[in-house]
C-alpha cells in the first residue's frame, strides 16, 4: 500500500464510532533508536460537529520495558507544523525528518508507548489543518486516540494509564483535552497534562500574531515575523467552524492567499505571507467582529476545571508566545480549581522546549502512580454539553 493509498480519506458508514480502527500498517522510525515498533494509524473522530471524520497517527512501541507500576501511554502534540503539505507527524517520523523527537525519545526510554496525532485536517484529513481551534477539534482527535490504542488489537498493547503532553499549539490542545476528557471519553484513563507556551486567551493573542511581530519559530526562520500565522488561524478556525465562511473576511486578494496557505507548511507560511493579515481583510481587524469575537471565547481554555493534574512550563524570554499569556492561563485554572503547577525557564521559546523534558517526565511519572479520584467510565458524553463547547 502506498503512502497516498493509505492516507486516503475513507468512506465512514453510519455506524462508526469515535475510536474505531479504520486501518494500520508498520513502518519505521528511522530517527528513533529507543523504538521497537512504530504503526501508522487511521482511526475514527468528530469534528466540531459531532459528525464522524478521519485522522491519522503514528503509534511508536518502546524497546524498553517500563519498570512495575510505570506504564503509560503517552500523547505527544507537538508544535504547529503548518495548515497542509508535508507536515503531519506521523509522515515525518516515518521518514525520519521530524525535527522535535527529544521529548519522544526520552519517553520511549521510560517504556512509555507513545501516540501522536497528526491533527484535524492533516495525513488522512481533508485539509486545511483546523490550527487553533484546540476545543472543537484539536483536543477530540487526541482523546480519540487514545480510544484507539485501547481497541487496536494490531498493536497488542496492554491497557495503561495516560498521560498528555504538547507545546505551543500542541499545548493548547492537550490542555483542552483535559477539560473535555470527562465528558467526551470518560473511559480514558488520564491521569495528568502537561502543557508548554500555552496561549489561554485567543482574543489577546490574535492581535499579536496578526500584526506581524515576533522572532519566529525556531531554526531557520530567524528574521521572520508570525503575521503567517495570523492568518493560519483565520483559516484553520474558519475550517473547524464551518459557518464562518472566509469570504465574509478575506479581500480578493486574501482569498487568493488562502487558496495558497492552506496547503503550506508552517516555514512556508511564514515565509510567503509577511504581511500583516489586515493586508488580506476588508478589514483592519477581522478579529472584532461578533461571530469571530464568539468563537475566540470558545477556544479560550479554563472555562471548566480540569479533573486531572496540569502541568504549565514556559520560557521567561519567549518572545513567540509572551510569557503573561502562560500566566493568564495559569491563573484562569486556579481560579476554575484546577490542580496546577507552573514553572518558568529562562531560555526563549525554542530552547524551553528541550530544557523542559526531564521535568515534565518527571512530573508524569508521578501522575502515573495517583489514581484520580474520578474513576473512568464507559458513559458517553453528553451531547447537550457537546453542542455547549463546540458551536459558536
Amino acid at each position: 500500500m502506498t503512502i497516498s493509498d493509505f492516507y486516503q480519506t475513507p468512506i465512514l458508514g453510519e455506524g462508526a464510532r469515535a475510536g474505531d480502527i479504520v486501518r494500520t500498517r508498520p513502518v519505521f522510525a528511522p530517527q528513533l533508536a529507543g523504538a521497537a515498533g512504530a504503526w501508522q494509524i487511521v482511526y475514527v473522530s468528530t469534528d466540531s460537529r459531532s459528525q464522524p471524520i478521519a485522522a491519522s497517527a503514528i503509534v511508536l512501541i518502546p524497546e524498553v520495558v517500563a519498570e512495575p507500576g510505570t506504564t503509560a501511554i503517552l500523547l505527544y502534540c507537538p508544535p504547529f507544523r503548518g495548515l497542509g503539505g508535508v507536515c503531519a507527524p506521523s509522515q515525518l517520523l516515518a521518514t525520519g525528518t521530524e525535527y522535535h523527537v527529544a521529548g519522544i525519545d526520552a519517553a520511549l526510554a521510560r517504556g512509555w508507548v507513545v501516540a501522536v496525532p497528526d491533527g484535524q485536517g492533516l495525513g488522512a484529513g481533508t485539509g486545511p489543518h483546523t490550527f487553533l481551534a484546540a476545543r472543537a477539534a484539536g483536543a477530540k482527535v487526541v482523546l480519540d486516540l487514545a480510544r484507539a490504542i485501547y481497541r487496536a488489537s494490531d498493536l497488542d498493547l496492554p491497557i495503561a494509564p495516560v498521560v498528555a503532553w504538547g507545546y505551543a499549539d500542541g499545548g493548547r490542545v492537550v490542555a483542552a483535552a483535559g477539560e473535555l476528557q470527562p465528558w467526551y471519553a470518560p473511559e480514558v484513563d488520564l491521569r495528568g497534562v502537561a502543557a508548554g507556551a500555552v496561549v489561554s486567551d485567543l482574543a489577546a493573542m490574535a492581535p499579536v500574531i496578526s500584526g506581524g511581530t515576533g522572532a519566529g519559530l525556531g531554526s531557520g526562520l530567524a528574521g521572520l515575523g508570525l503575521a503567517g500565522l495570523g492568518l493560519a488561524g483565520l483559516i484553520g478556525l474558519s475550517r473547524a467552524y464551518d459557518q464562518l465562511p472566509l469570504r465574509h473576511v478575506l479581500n480578493e486578494d486574501g482569498l487568493v492567499a488562502a487558496a495558497e496557505a492552506r496547503h503550506l507548511t508552517g516555514i512556508e507560511l511564514l515565509q510567503r505571507f509577511p504581511q500583516p493579515l489586515a493586508h488580506w481583510c476588508r478589514q483592519p481587524d477581522p478579529w472584532n467582529d461578533h461571530w469571530w469575537r464568539r468563537v475566540l471565547a470558545l477556544e479560550t481554555l479554563g472555562h471548566v476545571k480540569s479533573e486531572v493534574p496540569l502541568h504549565l512550563y514556559h520560557g521567561e524570554l519567549d518572545l513567540v508566545v509572551p510569557v503573561r499569556a502562560g500566566q493568564r492561563a495559569l491563573i484562569a485554572y486556579r481560579q476554575r480549581g484546577t490542580q496546577v503547577d507552573w514553572r518558568e525557564y529562562e531560555a526563549d521559546h525554542r530552547s524551553t522546549a528541550h530544557l523542559a523534558i526531564s521535568d515534565v517526565l518527571a512530573r508524569l511519572t508521578v501522575d502515573i502512580t495517583n489514581r484520580p479520584s474520578r474513576q473512568p467510565t464507559t458513559t458517553p458524553a453528553a451531547p447537550a454539553e457537546a453542542e455547549r463547547t463546540s458551536r459558536p
